[in-house]
């Protein structure tokens, strides 16, 4: 029973556990606002493009 009760004190891992979590949730923002982000970010490198063959003509 002491081996049991040792094993739900300990709080070793506890905080590995927790940075990965963090790390998951910001990796899932992150990937959230590109998705965002990301259409209009086209656009405008489509319209910048657009922009600089135009000038060359």
């Amino acid at each position: 029973m002491t081996l049991f009760t040792r094993f739900l004190k300990d709080e070793s891992g506890a905080t590995a556990i927790e940075y990965g979590l963090i790390a998951a949730i910001v990796s899932v923002a992150i990937i959230a606002a590109l998705q965002f982000v990301g259409g209009e970010l086209g656009n405008v490198f489509n319209y910048i493009g657009d922009q600089l063959e135009n000038a060359q003509k």
